[in-house]
């Protein structure tokens, strides 16, 4: 699997991890490198070989880029490129059992591995960024049951101006935004009492922030509320929305989407 930074390349290794019956091998480059000289070889061929015991298996490589870049490139070590070997033969080696194994990658940088390698995993599927669609299921998902006063257009219209972000830069979207009225909180100068109704059926009054001029409004801080449960903070609008799309930009350069979209046509696969 590959794709730019933040698609859910990991959480989707996860999932494989959570369906599956069988045994699931979360690797990454720290768990295999060695200081001591064939070391990091034993390591591989340990891992490929207790996963063929345990089978079915799964061993999920993160950042396979960095396990596995192309070989023959400049600063490469020996010790390095024995890893390379090392998997390049226990992934398709002669007399090496296949049988009940499934090897995942996930890298940022597909067009760094080696051709060996990508040859190997014969599925290269691209995972983009999230669509219109997607980002509002994300929106709906992040905001969970957090009390909000955004209709199903409001959230649409967020969607889509949220255009270019990862679902990452989207769940760094919907932080900000919650933490809006937390903002107002601490902000304001005026509070007053309100009763709601709690999911017990009780009824209870809280401080909420208010307007000067509103109708039993009191000139107070937010730190003059002794019991911290009296405070209710306002429900999330759609302003903390447009608030918070000022402060977050998307974290994916345009110039690594069109690099993924030249990959996908010569070696890839969409998702």
């Amino acid at each position: 699997m590959y794709g730019p930074p933040g698609t859910g390349k990991s959480y989707l290794a996860k999932a494989c991890a959570t369906e599956a019956a069988g045994t699931f091998f979360s690797i990454t480059a720290s768990d295999l490198m060695s200081k001591w000289q064939g070391e990091s070889e034993k390591t591989v061929r340990a891992l490929f070989e207790m996963a063929r015991a345990k089978a079915p298996s799964i061993i999920f490589l993160d950042e396979v880029d960095s396990l596995c870049g192309s070989r023959g490139e400049s600063g490469e070590s020996d010790s390095a490129r024995r890893i390379k070997t090392e998997f390049l033969t226990q992934m398709d080696g002669v007399g090496k059992n296949k049988d009940n194994l499934l090897v995942l990658g996930a890298t940022n940088t597909p067009w760094d591995l080696d051709s060996a390698i990508r040859r190997r995993f014969e599925k290269r599927i691209y995972i983009p960024l999230p669509d219109a669609d997607g980002r509002l299921h994300m929106l709906k998902i992040h905001l969970g049951d957090t009390p909000h006063a955004l209709s199903h257009a409001d959230l649409a219209a967020i969607a889509e101006k949220a255009e270019n972000f990862s679902g990452a830069d989207m769940q760094i979207l919907c932080r900000e935004a919650l933490y809006g009225p937390v903002r107002r909180c601490t902000r304001a100068k005026f509070f007053k009492r309100v009763a709601k109704v709690g999911k017990d059926g009780v009824s209870r009054e809280y401080w909420t922030p208010c307007s000067p001029g509103a109708a039993g409004g009191v000139e107070m801080a937010m730190m003059s509320i002794v019991d911290g449960k009296e405070l209710l903070p306002p429900e999330v609008s759609l302003d903390d929305f447009e608030n918070a799309m000022e402060q977050v930009r998307p974290s994916v350069c345009l110039d690594d989407l069109v690099e993924h979209e030249k990959f996908t046509r010569e070696f890839g696969m969409q998702a």
